[in-house]
């Protein structure tokens, strides 16, 4: 039988320096494995989240000119679109119905208002009389001045007369041929003869003021009756309902045959000639527009510009109506009501650093961007200038040539720091 070598065997102590060595390789490893775990651990403390690049949007700080502007929706309406009222309180007959296109001046409806008819009637009575006495009194002053002129002239006669009779009693006088009173008799009576001719000229004088005073009043009577008689007449001739405008007939507000008050709309006329803009403006807009601004209109796959012509002073439902008016002719095709976008060109700047605009303008209230460096989105403290539909101003906590994220960061959930996975 053979016997086992474990007799053989000799335990052999290994050097000292080997012994040392190898000592410190399991103590290196150590460290190691401990470092990379502590680096490991610090990642996991500063990156609480980790998102896929897909999901990302990210865009690049540059610099040049931003437009500031606003992007809104509006409609087509009509510039003129007037609407027709009940002059005064009548029955309704229409000559037109919803949709008939009309041209200016025709009639659209015929009021009928008995109380207005019977007014003229009484006015035009009134005019006439007035009219027959202005004519009498016409013939009255020409026949009071002629009174009175005969008056003057019967007092003129009678001065020539006693001027005579005196002339020829101062020829005789001297021979004694008549008696000294009737020489003075004479005096007296030629005297007496021309304060009677010089009064009555004076007399008829004012006859002619007064009788072409009292003419001038009834005249003033005539014309302030003609005034009224015309005032009545154009209220009748109201009741006769014109297009002011060619157009169509937009809507009716009332229906045949009825009895309406006064100042009731009867109906609305468009004129599709002349259209313009009404835009729905977000009050936050609203300090900075101003009349004269300009504004690009699409209307599907038709665009043009305008102008602001019109701002409404009220705000309603956070908005505020602004009319544009186009430059030029309108595109053709427009109908009324028709929806359409319009970008408002509120400011430009110039050589400004921009970035552009995302989802995070509104989420993080543009305080705050994610900045990636090395795969990871640091938030970042900034600060927003001007904005516009495209693109904002950053005015500070970014640089030129920075990564930014735009879009995806709601699922960040506000941390510092992100990772970025390819």
């Amino acid at each position: 039988m053979i016997r086992d070598t474990s007799h053989q065997d000799i335990s052999i102590a290994a050097p000292a320096g080997q012994r040392t060595r190898r000592r410190l390789l399991w103590a290196g490893a150590a460290g190691t494995v401990a470092a990379i775990a502590v680096l490991s651990f610090q990642t996991w403390r500063g990156n609480e989240h980790t998102v896929s690049a897909a999901r990302l949007r990210i865009a690049e700080v540059g610099r040049g000119t931003l437009v500031r502007d606003a992007a809104v929706n509006g409609r087509i309406v009509a510039a003129v679109s007037p609407t027709l009222y009940a002059a005064s309180p009548a029955t309704v007959t229409l000559k037109a119905s919803a949709g008939d296109t009309v041209k200016k001046g025709d009639v659209l409806a015929v009021l009928e208002s008995p109380d207005l008819s019977d007014a003229l009637k009484r006015e035009q009575s009134s005019y006439q009389q007035l009219e027959a006495e202005v004519a009498r009194q016409q013939i009255l002053a020409r026949k009071q001045k002629l009174l009175a002129r005969r008056e003057a002239d019967t007092a003129e006669i009678d001065r020539l007369s006693a001027q005579r009779t005196l002339e020829r009693y101062q020829a005789v006088a001297n021979d004694g041929i008549i008696a000294k009173i009737d020489f003075q008799k004479a005096k007296d009576a030629l005297r007496s003869a021309e304060i009677r001719a010089r009064h009555a000229e004076l007399a008829a004088g004012l006859e002619g003021d007064d009788v072409a005073l009292e003419l001038k009043t009834k005249a003033s009577q005539l014309d302030r009756q003609r005034l009224t008689l015309a005032n009545a007449q154009r209220r009748v001739d109201e009741l006769t309902v014109r297009a002011p405008v060619d157009g169509f007939i937009g809507t009716l507000s009332v229906a045949n045959r009825s009895v309406v008050p006064a100042n009731t709309p009867l109906m609305t006329l468009v004129d599709l000639s002349q259209l313009e803009v009404e835009l729905e403006v977000p009050e936050t807009y609203v300090a900075d527009l101003g009349l004269g601004m300009q504004a690009e209109i699409s209307t599907g796959t038709t665009s043009a510009t305008g102008k602001l012509s019109a701002l409404s002073p009220e705000v309603v439902k956070n908005q505020v109506l602004a009319r544009v008016r186009f430059n030029g002719a309108q595109p053709a095709g427009l109908r009324q009501n028709q929806r359409i976008t319009a970008r408002l060109l509120i400011d430009e700047k110039a050589n400004v650093l921009t970035l552009p605009r995302g989802p995070f303008v509104e989420s993080e209230g543009g305080r705050f961007a994610y900045l990636v460096r090395d795969g990871v989105a640091v938030r970042t403290p900034i600060r927003m200038g001007a904005t516009s539909v495209s693109a904002v101003e950053i005015l500070g906590g970014l640089k030129q040539g920075d990564q930014v994220v735009i879009a995806g960061t709601e699922t960040f959930g506000n941390a510092p720091r992100v990772s970025i996975k390819p």
